[in-house]
């Protein structure tokens, strides 16, 4: 993805017309190395799923390039995106309701073989070789989603995602509605699928202990824009923006004598209708200056390999703390 912007409008009156945009992507660039998984990570409502279903084309992007297999496809026609389609899947957020209920597994897996002229008897054995592929038994075919609990039914998303071996594959949050011994269940399950089969994910989320279990590098998304990206191990041990400092140092310690140093930002995620000018987290950054509020902070390498959109980058022990009444740290 270069430059990746998608804007919803905002319309009212008599006539409809358009009065605003909602900025929810606004002029990402990144890309994944085949084989590998790239996390993205952020606060509600900060783009992360907008980005996965533009990526797609589930939803039409209003700039910029996505290329895919090494074609232009952010362009390209319904027609002309069809071939592509079977290469690039999705795995949903919620496993009921991205479930058909009145269909039965076995027809919710044969349906993307059937519409692709696959013919019965070769179906039937790729039917076989994915319920086997994510653990589920071959009765399990003639129930109905709701028969099924949550770990189960998010297996049969990923059996269906699988089904027309993609090489790409979107997993918008596929364990934020699961209980936790299940979420080890479908994470080991994914990173066993993509071993076997070389798969490449985007793999959305706001667990941060999940993406660094599961990815390889991670990019943090604030308000629209990617703030921080770079290798999970890189970017978990020495974050450079001060936004992806706040987010680490709310993750749990699993150690009751140890305390950790906890970073407290105060107020809300301002409105993606009209985002603050320059740097978007300069009203809620503890070590924002008159240049941050004046000049849009370039996201480039702070270190090696680590990127960062930040004018003061890295230990903030560094820097005056210059708005205590937006930010403070506090023991956790």
């Amino acid at each position: 993805m270069r430059d990746l912007k998608k804007y919803f409008p905002i319309r009212g009156g008599l006539i409809q017309r358009t009065l605003n945009h909602v900025r929810a992507v606004d002029g990402i660039s990144f890309g994944i190395r085949k084989g590998t998984t790239l996390g993205l990570v952020g606060e509600s409502g900060c783009g992360k799923t907008t980005v996965g279903r533009t990526v797609l084309r589930l939803t039409d992007p209003t700039e910029g390039s996505i290329r895919f297999m090494g074609q232009e496809i952010a362009t390209m026609k319904r027609r002309e995106l069809r071939p592509l389609r079977p290469k690039m899947q999705i795995v949903f957020q919620d496993p009921m309701s991205s479930l058909n209920p009145r269909m039965t597994v076995r027809q919710i897996l044969l349906e993307p073989l059937h519409l692709n002229g696959w013919s019965r008897e070769k179906a039937d054995d790729k039917l076989a070789s994915l319920l086997e592929k994510v653990g589920l038994r071959p009765e399990h075919q003639y129930r109905f989603p709701h028969e099924f609990s949550g770990g189960q039914r998010q297996r049969i998303g990923v059996a269906r995602a699988l089904a027309l071996d993609p090489a790409f594959i979107v997993l918008d949050e596929p364990t934020s509605a699961l209980d936790v011994s299940v979420q080890a269940q479908v994470l080991n399950l994914l990173k066993h699928l993509q071993k076997d089969l070389g798969l490449t994910y985007l793999f959305i989320s706001h667990d941060l202990s999940v993406v660094r279990h599961l990815c390889d590098d991670v990019a943090v998304m604030y308000l629209g824009r990617i703030v921080e990206k770079g290798p999970v191990e890189r970017v978990f041990a020495d974050p450079q923006h001060p936004y992806t400092q706040a987010l680490l140092s709310a993750v749990p310690i699993p150690d009751p004598e140890l305390r950790a140093r906890r970073i407290l930002l105060t107020g809300d995620v301002p409105s993606p209708v009209n985002p603050p000018k320059a740097c978007r987290f300069n009203p809620r950054c503890p070590r924002a200056q008159d240049v941050c509020r004046d000049v849009d902070p370039p996201l480039e390498e702070k270190k090696p390999l680590q990127l960062a959109a930040c004018h003061f980058p890295g230990d903030p022990a560094k820097y005056p703390v210059t708005q205590p009444t937006k930010a403070k740290v506090a023991d956790a």
